[in-house]
């Protein structure tokens, strides 16, 4: 039984390019089954709770060749990788052929023994499950062509961008209601109660071989979704529900599997209600994006059986580098946030050495780019302070602040609590590109009638407060554009 804290923190590898640069740094092939100790320690170092080692599963040949003739995929291979080839499309690991790990990667063995790596040093192992779809070349396409959205000749002759003739049979092409159909894979019938019982057997299995999942797109296969986007195409609609239907006879015989989602759509509290432990916060990325401080903190007012049950993240294969999105200053104060929130954490891997490429999931390698020392030894600090229990098993509460009639400022600023027994943490942001000052409103009674400590664990300064001020009219606190406070506060004698 796979042991999870209430808040875990993770890191997602891109497993394919991350072995692929290993085997030249060590000049010979490494593969899942060889990578060097001194590796898995050093990702162990930054202290995470679980690695996600994204792609892992056997890549589609048939996938690769629709890719490699699709030219608007080839120029974004070409933008990501200047010297490109075709060689270099390994196939997308959205694209499955078989949940069977890669024997480029070290096939099962290999992934069983990076298990253990990791496990050795405390850390979890996620994968990837994708409901949706398959690659044309998966056996269900051949054994049970049932389980798949299925169209005729005259749909493959009138639209060849959503339709796959496979020997004869004509099966529609995965898809997002918003966009075109994915031409490299085949559209599964969630409402085919065969197909449900056979995903309860694909996850069991991979639950064998993992602590827990990332299930891509999991809102597509979500009755009203899958009813509105195949109309007219699928049986009758389950009275049940497929992920109701399916996490719990999956947890039946795995307790402890961690189900996480890629969820958008405002879809994140159903999909919990589901029994998802995990959903992607992709509001909050939004509006770290794009929105000020008020827009954050109203997010954060959600109730808390919901905020408890989100992953935030700054950046994932999907999203832009955060190196990208936001400037150096607003990218510290923005992985700040995401690392004290309560919920799930999510890192991606390049992410603290500053990457701005992020390459199409079809690559097997990136280019090379210079590490951002300075980023690293703050996301190092960062992550060391986070590492306490606190941050993983603690009360989180929002802070109170005000301003004056004067100044409007204080409403450029985030601010928020963590408690665990002696802990204590105080955590403040301003999300604007001005100075901000206010007084920040500590909720614990019990500060009161004592003085403290302030420790700022980022920057080093150090204060002593007085608890009833802090209390009211609160503590003081005058910040710089995108600068912010994280302050440990201990009793004072």
């Amino acid at each position: 039984m796979s042991t999870w804290p209430q808040y875990p923190f993770l890191y997602e590898i891109n497993t394919w390019v991350w072995l692929t640069e290993l085997s030249e740094k060590y000049r010979t092939i490494v593969d899942l089954a060889s990578v060097p100790s001194c590796e898995w320690d050093a990702i162990a170092e930054y202290g995470f709770d679980a690695v996600w080692l994204m792609g892992v599963w056997e890549r589609s040949p048939a996938g690769i060749s629709i890719a490699n003739r699709n030219q608007s995929l080839i120029e974004d291979f070409q933008r990501a990788l200047p010297d490109f080839s075709k060689d270099d499309n390994v196939g997308s690991p959205y694209c499955v052929r078989r949940y069977v790990v890669d024997q480029h990667l070290g096939g099962a063995e290999g992934l069983a023994i990076a298990r253990a790596e990791l496990s050795r040093r405390g850390r979890n192992l996620v994968l990837d499950f994708v409901p949706n779809h398959v690659a044309p070349d998966h056996p269900w396409v051949r054994e049970h062509p049932e389980y798949f959205i299925r169209g005729d000749r005259e749909d493959a002759r009138n639209d060849p961008s959503s339709f796959i003739d496979v020997d004869g049979n004509v099966f529609a092409c995965g898809r997002d209601p918003f966009f075109p159909a994915w031409p490299d894979v085949l559209q599964l019938n969630a409402f085919e109660p065969g197909l449900r019982q056979a995903v309860v057997e694909s996850l069991s299995n991979i639950a064998q071989q993992c602590d827990g999942v990332r299930c891509d797109m999991a809102m597509l296969v979500m009755n009203p979704i899958f009813e509105r986007t195949w109309t007219g195409r699928t049986n009758l609609r389950p009275a049940t529900e497929y992920w109701r239907e399916v996490i719990p006879a999956v947890k039946d015989r795995h307790p402890g599997f961690l189900f996480i989602a890629e969820a958008y759509w405002d879809l994140e509290w159903e999909l919990q209600q589901q029994g998802f432990d995990f959903c992607y916060d992709k509001k909050l990325y939004d509006r770290l994006e794009h929105g000020d401080a008020e827009s954050v903190r109203l997010h954060l007012c959600a109730d808390p059986a919901y905020q408890n049950k989100l992953l935030r993240f700054i950046e994932n294969h999907d999203e832009p580098r955060a190196g990208t999105t936001f400037s150096a200053a607003k990218l510290r104060s923005a992985m700040l946030i995401v690392a004290t929130l309560p919920g799930a954490r999510l890192f991606h891997e390049g992410q603290f050495e500053g990457r701005k490429v992020r390459p199409p999931v079809f690559l097997g390698r990136r280019p090379d780019e210079p590490a951002d020392e300075d980023l690293q030894t703050f996301a190092k600090n960062l992550l060391d302070v986070t590492g306490q229990s606190v941050f993983r098993e603690g009360e989180w509460r929002l802070c109170g602040r005000s301003g004056w009639v004067d100044n409007p400022s204080y409403q450029n600023l985030v601010t928020w609590c963590w408690l665990k027994d002696e802990e204590r943490y105080v955590i403040v942001v301003n999300l604007s590109d001005k100075p901000a000052q206010a007084e920040v409103q500590i909720p614990w009674s019990d500060i009161e009638g004592r003085a403290w400590k302030l420790t700022d664990r980022l920057c080093g300064e150090v204060h002593e407060r007085d608890g009833d001020q802090m209390q009211s009219p609160g503590l003081y606190v005058d910040l710089g554009p995108w600068n912010f406070h994280f302050f440990e506060l201990t009793r004072l004698a």
